[in-house]
């Protein structure tokens, strides 16, 4: 537990230049951020600061050897203006788990937890009330230490930034099936959230984006055979009643939302098998009518819904269905998230 936070407020908030009723995702930044800095061996105390440029010299190793993890959170207010975040520990846990596995130094508890309370405390009225809104909040952790020899730096910069934003997605979207290029391989960082990890997405996903497609569906990097991702999320496809997503590897992100919809999906009686789940298979299925939902599913967006997908240069649509998965578990998840329904798993988190 950190007592003492130093906090620095801003002498002039930007608040009133914002319009909350029509937020784009992520473009639009609070008043405050936090940093902490790891020099000398230790984490030192983080402070809250008014949102700034970060300074670096241009050997800083970050952008020689790509030492930066990050996470995804949201935090919500509830009718009454209480505020809330939803399973916060479990980012925490997956940032020192991304951390470890690129040699960056891990955080201790309450650097992260006590931080992220004092800065949402500070920006509290950045957090929007409006339906389907959302403070996004931006954790990330980079090598700020100097010098060009390929090793691990002897400094890191730990930073919360927050950003008022409406829905994420609006729509279906249609996917492409990638044949040729992978996003992550065994004993890789897959698991992990990297940020060289996305920026190896981007080429490829351009690439099917002028096919006609929003998005692409990762398969494995050894023959293309299994469906892993959608995108920068988990994926869900159901096949007639049965909900099927991949077990997590070194190649899967162990997606918070991921983990949450299975667990919300057995508490509601829908059949869920963590499980491999080829190309194939999901062909045969759209082929045949067993193919009913297919979804990604991550913080961002919560769950975004499929419309259809491509493969090997034929298009599948699935159907237009009235009752579907996605919008039963989107509005569970999202009813807890908001404190619109009771949280039988005690995932809310008040602050």
């Amino acid at each position: 537990m950190i007592n003492d936070i130093e906090i620095i407020k801003t002498e002039a908030t930007k608040i009133n230049e914002v319009d909350f009723d029509n937020l784009a995702f992520g473009s639009v930044f609070s008043d405050h951020m936090l940093e902490c800095d790891f020099k000398d061996g230790k984490w030192h105390a983080p402070k809250v600061v008014p949102y700034h440029p970060i300074t670096l010299d241009p050997s800083a190793k970050i952008f020689h050897y790509g030492q930066s993890v990050f996470e995804g959170m949201k935090a919500y207010k509830d009718a009454k203006g209480d505020v809330y975040l939803f399973r916060p520990l479990e980012n925490f846990k997956r940032l020192n788990i991304s951390s470890k596995r690129l040699a960056i130094p891990e955080l201790p508890e309450s650097y992260f937890m006590d931080g992220l309370k004092a800065l949402l405390e500070v920006d509290k009225a950045w957090i929007p009330q409006q339906e389907g809104s959302s403070l996004y909040i931006r954790p990330f952790v980079f090598a700020s230490g100097n010098g060009f020899h390929a090793s691990p730096a002897n400094a890191y910069k730990f930073v919360i930034c927050t950003a008022p934003s409406g829905a994420y997605f609006s729509g279906k979207v249609k996917v492409l099936i990638e044949q040729t290029y992978s996003r992550s391989a065994n004993g890789g960082v897959g698991f992990a959230k990297a940020g060289g990890n996305y920026a190896g997405q981007f080429y490829p996903t351009q690439l099917a984006v002028e096919k006609g497609y929003q998005q692409v569906i990762w398969t494995d990097d050894t023959n293309h055979e299994f469906i892993e991702e959608a995108g920068a999320m988990n994926i869900f496809i159901r096949i007639n009643d049965t909900l099927i997503t991949g077990p997590t590897s070194d190649r899967i992100l162990d997606g918070i939302t991921r983990k949450s919809i299975i667990d919300i999906a057995n508490a509601e009686g829908i059949p869920v098998e963590v499980r491999k789940i080829s190309v194939h298979e999901v062909v045969e299925a759209a082929k045949n009518g067993t193919l009913k939902e297919m979804f990604g599913a991550g913080t961002a967006a919560v769950i975004s819904p499929i419309s259809g997908f491509g493969y090997k240069d034929s298009d599948y649509d699935l159907p237009e269905l009235d009752n579907t998965y996605a919008n039963r578990l989107k509005k569970i998840i999202t009813d807890i998230q908001t404190n619109k329904s009771e949280d039988p798993f005690g995932w809310r988190y008040k602050l």
